[in-house]
Formats: structure tokens, C-alpha cells, sequence
């Protein structure tokens, strides 16, 4: 693996799993959301991280952690050798998310954008309790454009990814 795209609901695990297996494989870690936000939680300018996104997957090898489908979506879908979904609960989603802001609160954690502290966004809470209703469907169809030779895996429940971590490089 080369280059690997990291996706899912937010809370879901994704960040910390592409944190560490970029760690195991040797590969650079590229965050989604480091690029995305400008200080204060500011969206940039749209063709501005369309740019920024195509110029990260363009790089040899990399491991991205984010959605962001409409920037460059298929672009890092067609260079990506391999995909891991994290298609977890809403409930498993919800309560990993409120413990990032219980633990990190006012804090920029390590994967995010300068100046973007974490905070209680009912607005994002509610982003994440509408994923299955609203955006999975999207996700799948964007799964289903990988060719033959693309692994996907999925994960259902973290355990499965943790399983899947410790028998990297074993």
C-alpha cells in the first residue's frame, strides 16, 4: 500500500487509524480537514482546496484521512491502491465524537487545521447523526467506482480496525 484513502463518519475512528498505519507503513500522513479549514473553523475558497487536494494526491505515496468527495474526489479514488471505509453505528459515531471534545476541548488536536480549536458544534452533531440517512448512500456509490485492483476494506466495528493494525508489518 502506497497510497491509501481513510473515509467514514466523523467520530468514527478514521483519524486515529490513519494516523497510525501511516506510522507502520512509513508513509506520510495527509489530514483532509488540515487542509480544508482556515483558522477560526473558515472554509476556504472552493477551487483554492480543489487545487490543494489534487496537488496531495498526485504525491507517490500517502495516507489520507477525510471525505470530501466533491474536491478531487475522484482523483484520489483513481490513484488510491487502496480504500478503508469506516461504515460504523451512528451511536459507536455520536459518542466517539463527544469524547474527542470531552477529552481535547479548546484544543487544536494534532490532525486538524491551525487555529481550529475542537468545540461543541450541535451542528456537526447533527451532521453525524444524519451520516447514515444522508451521505452513506453517496459513500457507496464513490466505493463502488474502485476498480478490481483497488482493495477496499471495511469496517463495521473499531475492533476490526484495531485487529487489522496490530497485524501490519507483523
Amino acid at each position: 500500500m502506497q497510497r491509501v484513502l481513510v473515509m467514514g463518519c466523523s467520530g468514527s475512528g478514521k483519524s486515529t487509524f490513519a494516523m497510525a498505519l501511516a506510522h507502520k507503513l512509513g508513509l506520510p500522513f495527509v489530514s483532509l480537514d488540515a487542509l480544508f479549514w482556515k483558522p477560526g473553523w473558515v472554509e476556504p475558497d472552493k477551487t483554492e482546496f480543489a487545487a490543494k487536494m489534487a496537488e496531495e494526491a498526485g504525491k507517490p505515496s500517502w495516507v489520507m484521512d477525510g471525505n470530501y468527495k466533491g474536491h478531487a474526489g475522484e482523483l484520489r479514488r483513481e490513484r488510491a491502491d487502496a480504500v478503508f471505509w469506516f461504515d460504523l453505528p451512528r451511536g459507536v459515531c455520536l459518542t466517539g465524537a463527544l469524547k474527542r471534545v470531552v477529552r481535547s476541548y479548546g484544543r487544536v488536536r494534532p490532525e486538524m487545521a491551525a487555529g481550529c480549536p475542537e468545540q461543541l458544534d450541535f451542528g456537526f452533531l447533527r451532521w453525524i447523526w444524519d451520516y447514515r440517512a444522508k451521505r452513506r448512500a453517496g459513500d457507496v456509490a464513490f466505493l463502488s467506482g474502485l476498480r478490481p485492483d483497488q482493495r477496499l476494506v471495511t469496517f463495521t466495528a473499531r475492533r476490526q480496525a484495531d485487529l487489522f493494525l496490530a497485524g501490519v508489518g507483523a
